[in-house]
């Protein structure tokens, strides 16, 4: 039987996990189905659903580890859930670059959209390594910061740009854009560098999912607008 602060991790968790889940997916189905197509609203739907679709691969073999046997006894399930998680983050700032583009008319500036595609791709053959030992427990902390550096870098140049353009545009909708994204890293560069050998870190990706849900909802708040 669950110790009572394991019956409480597990409860708090499910509710915000499920919460999270259903909204996220939720807001980009509705943001999908009632926008034009090539939309900004519909491409954040599509972000959205990318979110919490690849996030569930992780969070529902959390969910069934905390209620069940335990991590350990499920950390298959839970590596490959966050192989899929770090692959579908990948697309969703591809996303959101494509989405600033189209928010400030951004043409040209092949470099930039060359470096991003590159950052991306590196980072999903990083992903893709054996070395990464998805599927065991406690995984090398080597490639864990190996596969996170470009995509840091895709995080600053996201960060930079939207800070740039949304000041410039006077734009109130996206005005914090850069803060969600740079709040996301910030609480999760941690949990990469130090949640094996402190675990209580771990608690970091709370705040950094809402960062995620607060960059889905400024899309949300496009979408009531228009």
């Amino acid at each position: 039987m669950k110790g009572e602060p394991l019956m409480t991790q597990a409860i708090m968790e499910t509710v915000f996990d499920v919460l999270y889940l259903v909204g996220v997916i939720v807001a980009g189905a509705r943001m999908v189905a009632g926008s034009q197509k090539g939309s900004l609203t519909q491409k954040f739907g599509i972000m959205a659903i990318v979110l919490g679709s690849g996030d569930a691969f992780h969070l529902i073999p959390r969910m069934w580890a905390l209620w069940t046997t335990g991590m350990q006894a499920n950390a298959a399930a839970l590596g490959f859930g966050k192989l899929v998680t770090s692959l579908t983050m990948t697309v969703f700032y591809l996303i959101l670059y494509s989405i600033w583009r189209q928010r400030y008319g951004v043409t040209g500036r092949k470099t930039l959209t060359v470096s991003l595609w590159s950052l991306a791709i590196l980072r999903a053959a990083l992903c893709l390594l054996p070395q990464n030992e998805w599927f065991t427990e406690p995984q090398p902390l080597l490639f864990g910061i190996l596969r996170n550096i470009p995509f840091a870098v895709m995080g600053a140049i996201i960060i930079v740009l939207y800070a740039q353009e949304a000041k410039k545009a006077n734009d109130g909708i996206f005005r914090w854009m850069w803060l969600a994204v740079l709040l996301s890293f910030a609480f999760y560069i941690p949990v990469v560098l130090f949640s094996a050998s402190v675990p209580a870190v771990g608690m970091l990706m709370i705040p950094k999912t809402l960062a995620y849900a607060w960059i889905v909802w400024m899309g949300w708040k496009l979408f009531q607008q228009k």
